[in-house]
């Protein structure tokens, strides 16, 4: 009888990448005021955030959540352009304006894909080692 691979299950490599990565981004935001690492080296970053994170709770092969992630960061950049925060009515909302953000950039596209590209590049090299 063959095995059923579980859907959900922890990762403990993920997770420690997805943490070392959140902690990085909250010192970036903390003390970089720069015009380049804080806004390109960060949104690189965040997209190998969010993989790793979900990574770490869900086995999905690595092409599908690759893709799935490029795609949520390019809503997310699509929600700035449409200031979708302002058209909930949460503008003067901290939270809201962190997470979902409110300034559509271009750069920001290439950034994602930059970093999916990091992150593919990184997985296929585990994979060969595995």
């Amino acid at each position: 009888m063959q095995q059923e691979e579980k859907t959900f299950r922890f990762d403990k490599q993920s997770f420690l990448i997805a943490a070392a990565i959140f902690i990085v981004e909250v010192l970036i935001a903390l003390f970089i005021t720069d015009h380049f690492v804080r806004p390109y080296v960060g949104d690189v970053l965040v997209v190998i955030l969010i993989y790793y994170t979900v990574k770490s709770f869900a086995n999905i092969a690595v092409k599908p959540l690759a893709i799935g992630t490029l795609l949520f960061s390019y809503l997310i950049e699509t929600l700035q352009y449409f200031q979708f925060v302002k058209l909930i009515g949460l503008e003067h909302n901290r939270l809201a304006n962190v997470v979902i953000g409110n300034y559509f950039a271009w750069e920001d596209l290439l950034a994602y894909t930059i970093g999916i590209i990091i992150v593919i590049i990184v997985e296929r090299k585990r994979l060969l080692h595995d």
